[in-house]
């Protein structure tokens, strides 16, 4: 004989348990580093040929006016600690100096 479950309103506005709701936040993280990784590896690959082409017509690999705009984009964005954000992921684009 099999049993019978009714749904009953009550049960259609349940709030998860919390760790269950834990679960699922933890869930959505793991996907936005996933595609922050993936976001900063594209970021810098292009970089990286950018440093090739602009050293290959002679010009400088760096340019300072361009990292400031970076920094202060960053900075507007997600106030000062945006900034060390930014500052690392230039870092990682231009490799050793």
């Amino acid at each position: 004989m099999s049993t019978i479950t009714l749904y009953t309103p009550a049960d259609a506005g349940a709030e998860p348990e919390p760790a269950d709701r834990i679960g699922e936040l933890r869930t959505e993280i793991d996907a936005c580093d996933a595609q922050i990784i993936e976001l900063v590896q594209r970021r810098l690959a292009i970089s990286q040929e950018i440093g090739v082409l602009r050293t290959s017509t002679g010009g400088m690999r760096l340019s300072l006016s361009r990292e400031r705009q970076v920094l202060s984009r960053f900075r507007n964005a997600l106030g000062p600690d945006g900034a060390t954000l930014g500052m690392m992921l230039l870092r990682q684009g231009r490799g050793r100096l």
